[in-house]
């Protein structure tokens, strides 16, 4: 791959017509359906077959083992969670000459993602509460999967590891205009090299930002995505989403709907991950071209070191 290319660039490209190849030779009920693109990400590219099932296949390698963890633990977790989850129903594995990785397809989730469902005030909250009653039920201490997952594998409630990588982000972000320095982001990122890791082990969806939560009629949380980033971790991993993506009322809402206590090291971990989400997300959107993604994100900044 070209060394000045993005993190996000693919290692391998599918478009609607591989795609509907790929599904149709394997299931042949879904040879000649409509085959539509739906979003693509920085580790996966999504269509929708049929009208009612999204198919998932990797963009780089290193989402293979990521999307073989969602194979594995998905299932397991749907019955256990109040918001509707994908669930690999169809699953490829063997290689084909014009695609070397695994690939799945699950019943749609309805929905569009936070950034695209422009949320009043009063619809953000009620979002927001859903969003902590999902958060309280995945990090229930007595879900364990029977499948191994890693701790915390990319240090994301580590403000050591994030702050310095978000600092790189924001003043990319400020070299192109999108960004100016504020008081409350440098005092947090100041703070972040000497803040304790909080070490707490619970199940973690590991990636929860608003590209991933899932927003139905009235503003409620139809259902969380893209899970290859599943881990045990500090609860920290996944409350990022209640500073980076809520403020004020909102996020007052969803800790409560949480429910559990949040410690000082925790709210500092979960602010700093919150501050490189989102200053990552705004990078990604400038360069994609994704304008309300992009105001999501550098709002998501300014809250997540806002009171």
């Amino acid at each position: 791959m070209d060394a000045s290319a993005p993190e996000w660039a693919p290692e391998h490209e599918v478009g609607a017509e591989l795609a509907a190849r790929l599904v149709g030779e394997r299931w042949p009920e879904f040879r000649g359906v409509p085959v539509e693109p739906l979003a693509a990400g920085w580790d996966n590219t999504v269509f929708v077959v049929g009208g009612a099932w999204v198919f998932r296949f990797p963009r780089r390698s290193i989402a293979v083992p990521l999307l073989e963890r969602e194979i594995a633990v998905l299932p397991f977790l749907a019955p256990r969670l109040p918001p509707a989850i994908p669930v690999p129903r169809y699953v490829a594995r063997d290689p084909s000459p014009d695609y070397p990785w695994p690939f799945w397809g699950a019943r749609m989730i309805p929905g569009r993602e936070l950034a695209d469902a422009g949320l009043g005030e009063d619809r953000r909250v009620r979002a927001a509460g859903d969003a902590g009653r999902f958060l309280r039920a995945l990090h229930d201490p007595a879900l364990v999967p029977q499948v191994e997952l890693p701790y915390d594998p990319f240090r994301r409630a580590d403000p050591s590891s994030r702050g310095p990588r978000a600092r790189t982000r924001l003043a990319e972000l400020a070299r192109q205009g999108l960004w100016e320095s504020d008081p409350a982001v440098e005092a947090l990122l100041d703070a972040a090299p000497d803040a304790p890791v909080p070490d707490g082990a619970v199940v973690c969806h590991g990636d929860l930002h608003p590209r991933h939560l899932m927003i139905g009629e009235g503003g409620a949380v139809a259902g969380v995505i893209d899970w290859g980033d599943l881990c045990l971790g500090d609860p920290a991993v996944d409350l990022s989403l209640a500073y980076g993506a809520f403020a004020g009322t909102a996020r007052a809402a969803l800790l409560e709907a949480y429910g559990r206590p949040v410690g000082a090291a925790q709210e500092t971990a979960a602010r700093v991950l919150a501050l490189f989400v989102c200053s990552a997300l705004a990078e990604y959107a400038a360069s994609e071209g994704n304008g309300a993604l992009l105001a999501e994100a550098l709002a998501g900044i300014g809250r997540s070191a806002a009171p």
